[in-house]
């Protein structure tokens, strides 16, 4: 029985599934009819895009799924318009060599929101989200808007609904684990709400929460050099989050890895009493 008491996903025929991979290689109608059931509901819904046809009420296709046969790979991509430039949904799964589901994107916006450009630079160019090259005068626009880093709109708020589709969809496949990198420090926070322990990266979790309480080295850095750096930051996780992607650490974002085991609740809080 799964963790989830999930039934096993089977293909046309009756067979049991095991990973993208496996869904990969049925047909193309069939591989869309099993990976329809990651998208929340709700974003048909408000958005009045046909759940059977994929196409909006303009009757423009807007769904695009990527799942290549011959790969254990997924990108699901959906816009209210074929022509918009962000999706309203994308998530993009793959398998890994340990039978594990690596959740590696997944974006909702809401495309009513007012669009902050922190993802080029000020020359237009790509920057992986500010990774590369930032945006300081967008970057900045955002903060005010109460964004986090790397988040060119608001959200929906439906993350929540996708990842419990997301858990009964890897436990249908007989996984016990799904794994992930955080893009910034809100979104490991984030994971941990959601039930997720850390691979690698705890020990750095914790020292930063240490390091953000009043005295610590971080929270002392927090100096008002830089609008990313104000005091009373250390106070949420969007606040820390800024001032770690403006590089109050003094070391770059990375190496922290989680996982979650399905139906399992790590009861991680490496930042005690967090407000977003």
């Amino acid at each position: 029985m799964s963790r989830l008491g999930t039934d096993h996903l089977l293909d046309g025929e009756g067979l049991p599934l095991f990973s993208l991979g496996e869904i990969n290689r049925l047909d193309q109608a069939e591989k869309e009819k099993i990976y329809l059931q990651l998208i929340p509901g709700e974003v048909f819904d408000r958005f009045a895009i046909d759940p059977v046809s994929l196409c909006n009420a303009g009757g423009e296709r807007v769904v695009r799924f990527v799942c290549p046969s011959g790969l254990g790979l997924l990108r699901i991509e959906l816009r209210r318009s074929a022509a918009d430039r962000d999706c309203l949904f994308f998530v993009e799964l793959a398998d890994t060599p340990y039978r594990q589901i690596e959740l590696a994107f997944c974006i909702i916006n809401d495309p009513d929101s007012p669009r902050f450009d922190i993802d080029v630079d000020l020359s237009g160019r790509d920057n992986c989200f500010g990774t590369l090259r930032r945006n300081l005068p967008e970057e900045l626009k955002a903060l005010g808007a109460g964004l986090s880093p790397n988040q060119v709109r608001r959200g929906l708020k439906l993350f929540s609904r996708f990842f419990s589709r997301l858990e009964r969809f890897v436990d249908s496949l007989g996984i016990d684990a799904i794994v992930a990198e955080p893009l910034s420090y809100n979104n490991a926070i984030r994971y941990e709400k959601y039930g997720f322990d850390y691979i690698t990266g705890k020990q750095l979790m914790l020292w930063i929460d240490r390091e953000f309480q009043p005295g610590g080295l971080l929270y002392r850095r927090l100096d008002g050099s830089t609008p990313f750096r104000l005091r009373g930051m250390e106070r949420t996780v969007r606040g820390r989050s800024w001032a770690i992607h403006d590089g109050v650490m003094e070391q770059a974002w990375d190496g922290v890895k989680i996982y979650k085991t399905i139906g399992v609740d790590a009861g991680i809080d490496t930042f005690p009493g967090r407000r977003f």
